[in-house]
């Protein structure tokens, strides 16, 4: 059986007769931090307040800090207590509500949810949402009186649940955590478990199949477990110590849903949603280098009704147009016209607000250099695509074309190139990014910076070979170590990181 903690204020909250789990008062938890040295249980705290400083906030926040998983966690409980820090997410919220209830208002205006689910059927979906936004257990959801959107969302506690109620919320945490009750076989003993998000549909992945295959390899080595996981496996991350996103990252798919759960867990993960924010957007980039004094190509940024004339003559002819959230090159034009700027700015200015005009600066190779934990990992001359001015060529009908690579030894990369790498990376934060610069006869610039880069044993890792990857796993290691001060796996393990 799964080692799954219920804690309660008082016993007549959830008695333990009503659940096979071990329930305990929020006070003993709060009081013998020593109870849970050799394992790591699943808490479910159900406290019948956690405002700021109540015994509920002080059990989970302590749980944070003894590396137990805590359900509701400190973010969680301080998101609901106000209205403005759950706003972000009522936009996806009240579109799912009224996708569910095919804009038909419900009977009653106040709704609960317990642990992902509804006891109203039309509002499944709208439940495993309002879970993945809020991992709490118990929610009530206010309707407003005029229109068919969320007024508030707040915690419920379980003693206030009576009759039908109640036995909802036993039946959803029976439910919740039966998955868990019995552990899955395991083929070797791993100090930690990594899970790897993958796309199956996407055709331009970060990482090849192959390449993950040997990540996995180099970390059953070293003690860890790596195991695929896709885009409907968000109520399983959980299961998990570590994060690696291996899908093309962006703020409004689900790799952005997988990265802020991870966080919402306690769990090491790479890419981070703030590294999200940060790099998938070009605007901001220009911004963050620019105050920095980082040096790049001369960039102006520009609304649909910014005049578009001297725009070459400021930067040159001819010019780059990019939208400020493209990948692997696509939305990014080279124009040399004015008549062509024109078009493709409107082209561009149907799906964003702002768009980028950026100075051309031809080479026949971009550096990348790839820094995880603010240092170089490694240097790689990406090559123009034959007959085209950047790596990627894409032709008619999906037909994708790149240029070759040369991977160096970052000791054998210019200097300036690895420092100027080094210094834009810290800007972002402490994680994997991928610096793409141009060098030329005026120095060396920062084009732009990926929070998802490319990583492949053939390509990447063509010089460091398994120590490309020992080196992501000691990265995910070095920070599960530092959080719960001892090797202790998810899945009940607890071993010597020796051993």
């Amino acid at each position: 059986m799964s080692d799954w903690l219920i804690l309660v204020e008082a016993a007549g909250d959830l008695a333990q007769h009503e659940t096979p789990h071990k329930v305990m008062r929020l006070r003993d938890y709060i009081a013998n931090p020593k109870l849970f040295t050799a394992r790591r249980p699943n808490v479910v705290n159900l406290a019948r307040s956690y405002g700021y400083q109540s015994e509920g906030y002080y059990a989970s926040l302590l749980a944070e800090a003894r590396g137990h998983r805590v359900m509701p966690t400190v973010q969680s409980i301080t998101e609901l207590s106000r209205k403005t820090l759950y706003a972000q997410a009522l936009p996806e919220l009240n579109a799912a509500l009224v996708k569910d209830l095919d804009g038909q208002r419900p009977d009653a205006s106040t709704l609960v949810f317990a642990l992902g689910r509804s006891g109203h059927p039309p509002l499944t979906k709208f439940a495993k949402l309002l879970f993945d936004w809020f991992r709490v257990p118990v929610l009530e959801v206010t309707l407003s009186a005029t229109k068919l959107e969320i007024d508030r969302i707040r915690p419920l506690s379980v003693q206030s649940l009576k009759g039908e109620a109640r036995t909802f919320f036993q039946d959803s945490l029976a439910a919740y955590t039966k998955r868990n009750w019995v552990a899955p076989k395991e083929k070797t003993q791993a100090r930690w478990s990594l899970a790897v998000l993958l796309d199956p549909e996407e055709k331009l992945p970060p990482s090849s199949q192959a390449s993950m295959k040997r990540l996995a390899s180099v970390a059953a080595r070293m003690g860890v477990e790596v195991e695929p996981i896709g885009p409907g496996d968000l109520a399983s991350l959980a299961e998990f110590d570590a994060l690696f996103i291996r899908a093309t990252t962006a703020i409004d798919n689900f790799t952005y849903r997988f990265a802020r759960r991870a966080e919402q867990e306690g769990m090491p993960v790479i890419d981070d949603t703030v590294s999200m924010l940060r790099c998938t957007n070009k605007v901001y980039l220009k911004e963050l280098l620019e105050g920095a004094g980082v040096p790049g190509p001369r960039t102006e940024v520009l609304a649909e009704n910014a005049p578009l004339d001297g725009l070459l003559d400021r930067l040159g002819t001819p010019v780059v147009l990019k939208a400020p959230d493209g990948s692997f090159s696509r939305s990014v034009f080279k124009v040399s016209s004015e008549a062509e700027l024109k078009d493709r700015a409107k082209q561009l200015f149907q799906d964003t607000a702002l768009i980028i005009a950026q100075e051309y600066m031809p080479t026949t190779y971009d550096w990348r250099v790839g820094v995880l934990g603010g240092k170089a990992l490694f240097a790689c001359k990406y090559k123009m695509a034959r007959g085209h001015w950047q790596i990627i060529k894409h032709g008619e009908g999906g037909r994708i074309t790149e240029g070759g690579f040369e991977t160096l030894p970052v000791e054998d990369a210019p200097q300036d190139v690895i420092d100027t790498a080094l210094k834009a990376a810290r800007l972002i934060g402490d994680g994997f990014y991928g610096i793409d610069l141009k060098q030329n006869d005026q120095g060396v610039f920062v084009i732009e910076i990926n929070d998802n880069p490319n990583l492949d044993t053939d390509v990447e890792g063509a010089v460091l070979k398994d120590r490309l990857w020992s080196a992501l796993i000691d990265w995910f290691s070095a920070r599960l170590e530092a959080r719960i001060g001892a090797p202790v796996s998810r899945k009940g393990r607890n071993t010597s990181l020796s051993g």
